[in-house]
């Protein structure tokens, strides 16, 4: 008995052992009795920039990005760990030439195949050429032999189109799909790791999809159902999802990290669409976020380990810089140029142009696109572009004579900026590379349509209003001009409107007056997503010049013969009408010689800075044509007008005190010849005037001094070196720097 006891005693110890130590064993999977470890190399929003290219990085002009440094960096990764998983998050085509053959040779997805990415998804601007494009992409991927990446989105509402019945797109794009094999998730296999990926195409990406037939379902919803079927049927180590929707600073409106937040299980979000470049991932819970910006710039790198409890760590993350320092990969590079090609010949040659054709020689120092996307201002990148679309249609041979009032580009379809040096055909095409029309041409047309002068206000009213909210709807127009006070209330923010001649007249607009308008049919198309960042308080009818309400805008397009003018072949145009075609030095604008007059008078030696002026301005292919004149003369002209260049010799005068000076250009000034408006300059202006603390004064005239220069609203000549010599005899002789009266009142014999 004792015996028993003692045995029952033990077996009670050990049952008791075994109970303790189970809750700490249920929840650890199997796979986590070793330690497991994966890297992952990822992109997103490549835009079709197979090659490397040339723009502005934090102010200086870079060579970067290019799929064959991209080759060599994951050459490299994978030299270390074989099994790194590649992935993309979409929007892998439309934003070079290279898109123009994007439904016959899928470019751009078989190159991601040649790189060597596992999987990737379906953008927004993958159905930019609409279904049949999208569908013909696909089947030419496939069709092509060639290794290409598994693709997968889980959210399109099949079950909802077949209901209402599949149009012949949605057709088209089923068939598509099943030919490729896209799917709602894949797993994939890296060494001893077991990863499901999961695609998802968000709400905003569906918003910027004007041309897309697909239905889709909740992102956050669907992914959580495939989640779900992923833990049911599959036995996996971890959950990336490669999704299309996106960070914004607001936290509650950033889509991926709803998503992160309502599906914990995921443990790796690649986020594209809003082309964020994250220097460290964001967290939520157990899911990291991760983007790399836009273009190719950079390659996303990764590693993660699983932790006891099933989940993963990030250990290492680094965004790799793709730059010149990175040496391309030949053979990726002989098979882009092979690619590139087909270019020249299948579309180009329409247009009568070569992708390395020379429009322009630039020596101007455009704004980047950063600088488009936070700074609420006027941007000569964006001006150029409102220009060149007037220019085009009014220069058009098919011209009807009807004159447009306004063009506008809004910044969200501005895709590159232009460097110093050499502006080709491609430089031009990246700058707008978007879309097809309706005449199944690569690029966007132009459309014609009318707004009242009540609307184009609203428009300005978009502008200052919404953009801050939706940066891709700031707005840069040629012939509208508008001021606004950031600091007023939503929808109330803009307090001047008005039209302009190329002479710079300032016309008043009608509210009630049809105004011809031009833009880019995305633009057109995009019209109903801004309006709803207004809540519905703004709203913009496109009408035809009777001012009938246009039903399908495509209708609209401006049309050479049965061609449609492309919105990148108005931008080439005008830049190439920037060309000395005559050879004689002389650059030429609609058709004629850029000559400048240049007025001025013999003294102070004014002569000698206009002749300096006139050859810096011949290096740059503009005539200037000196008129030199007596002074009163000179004076009468300025004050008319009748100019385009002028020299005033101006002083701060004997005291010292620019305040006369700076008149030159505050707004209500009758010495503003120049008509410089800058509403910042003229409260500053008002500020000076009644201010006579004299270091409040200096700082207020530091801040005019710097709008001149940064608006380069006047060029300052330094006049030639100057000597006054007395004697210890006299007195009151100190001379201002600026000052050349040299008898003045003040001076005095010494006493």
């Amino acid at each position: 008995m004792k015996t028993r006891k003692k045995i029952s005693a033990r077996l009670l110890a050990i049952m008791l052992a075994v109970t303790l130590l189970l809750p700490l064993t249920w929840n650890v999977p199997v796979e986590a009795a070793e330690t497991k470890q994966i890297d992952v190399l990822f992109s997103h929003d490549t835009h079709s920039h197979l090659n490397s290219f040339s723009t502005i990085v934090d102010g200086e002009q870079k060579e970067v990005g290019g799929f064959a440094r991209i080759k060599t960096l994951i050459d490299e990764k994978k030299q270390e760990d074989p099994d790194t998983l590649v992935l993309d998050g979409g929007d892998f085509s439309m934003g070079t030439l290279i898109q123009t053959v994007y439904d016959t040779e899928a470019a751009e997805l078989r190159m991601l195949g040649y790189l060597g990415y596992d999987v990737t998804t379906l953008g927004n601007h993958e159905y930019d050429y609409r279904s049949k494009g999208l569908a013909n992409m696909l089947e030419a991927a496939k069709d092509s032999g060639e290794t290409v990446p598994a693709l997968v989105v889980c959210n399109v509402d099949w079950d909802s189109m077949e209901q209402d019945g599949l149009s012949d797109g949605q057709k088209q794009i089923r068939s598509a799909f099943e030919a490729y094999g896209v799917k709602d998730y894949v797993v994939v296999q890296k060494g001893d790791v077991k990863a499901a990926v999961v695609g998802v195409f968000g709400k905003d990406a569906l918003e910027c999809a004007p041309t897309c037939e697909l239905k889709f379902k909740d992102p956050v919803e669907a992914v959580k159902q495939t989640v779900e079927e992923i833990r049911k049927n599959e036995k996996v180590d971890m959950i990336a999802c490669v999704s299309h929707g996106g960070t914004w600073e607001d936290e509650n409106k950033s889509e991926d990290e709803i998503l992160a937040k309502e599906v914990p299980d995921i443990d790796l979000i690649i986020s594209g669409h809003t082309h964020t470049e994250l220097k460290e991932a964001i967290q939520h819970g157990n899911t990291y976020i991760v983007s790399c910006g836009e273009y190719g710039r950079n390659l996303g790198s990764l590693s993660m380990t699983q932790k006891q409890d099933g989940r993963w760590e990030l250990t290492s993350y680094e965004l790799i810089p793709v730059s010149e320092d990175v040496k391309p990969d030949q053979a990726t590079q002989e098979q882009i140029d092979a690619l590139m090609d087909t270019v020249d010949k299948n579309y180009l040659a329409d247009f009568g142009y070569t992708r390395e054709e020379v429009l322009a020689e630039n020596d101007v120092e455009f704004n980047s696109l950063e600088e488009m996307g936070t700074k609420h201002e006027e941007l000569n990148l964006g001006d150029i572009m409102s220009d060149a679309y007037i220019y085009a249609v009014e220069n058009s041979e098919y011209y009807d004579g009807d004159p447009v009032d306004v063009a506008v580009v809004p910044s969200g379809t501005v895709r590159d900026t232009y460097t110093k040096g050499d502006i080709t055909v491609e430089d031009v095409f990246n700058s707008f590379s978007l879309g097809i029309g309706k005449d199944g041409v690569a690029g966007y047309p132009l459309i014609s349509a009318y707004l009242t002068g009540k609307e184009l206000k609203l428009a300005a009213e978009v502008d200052a209003s919404v953009s801050d909210f939706m940066t891709t709807a700031r707005l840069y127009c040629s012939g509208l001009n508008f001021a606004y006070n950031p600091h007023r209330m939503i929808l109330n923010k803009v307090t001047d409107c008005y039209l302009t001649r190329t002479d710079g007249e300032r016309i008043e607009i009608q509210d009630d007056k049809l105004y011809h308008v031009v833009t880019d049919l995305y633009t057109g198309q995009m019209l109903g997503s801004v309006m709803k960042m207004s809540y519905g308080l703004l709203s913009l009818e496109p009408k035809d010049r009777d001012g009938n309400p246009i039903e399908n805008l495509e209708d609209q397009a401006i049309m050479e013969g049965d061609r449609e003018l492309k919105a990148w072949d108005a931008i080439a145009r005008y830049m190439q009408s920037f060309k000395d075609t005559d050879g004689d030095g002389i650059r030429e604008m609609n058709g004629k010689n850029i000559s400048l007059r240049y007025i001025t008078y013999e003294n102070r030696r004014l002569s000698d800075f206009a002749q300096a002026i006139q050859t810096q301005l011949k290096d740059l292919g503009i005539d200037v044509k000196i008129d030199s004149m007596n002074a009163d003369k000179e004076w009468n002209l300025m004050v008319a007008g009748e100019y385009d260049l002028c020299d005033s010799n101006w002083i701060t005068v004997g005291n010292g005190d620019p305040t006369e000076y700076l008149a030159n250009w505050y707004g209500k000034s009758d010495a503003n010849f120049c008509n410089y408006k800058n509403d910042k300059f003229d409260k500053l202006y008002e500020q000076l005037e009644t201010e006579f603390d004299e270091a409040k004064r200096a700082k207020i005239i530091e801040q005019l001094q710097q709008i001149l220069i940064d608006d380069a609203a006047v060029v300052v000549h330094g006049y030639y070196n100057s000597s006054i010599i007395s004697d210890k005899t006299v007195t009151g002789a100190d001379i201002h720097t600026a000052d050349y009266y040299w008898l003045t009142t003040e001076i005095a014999p010494a006493k």
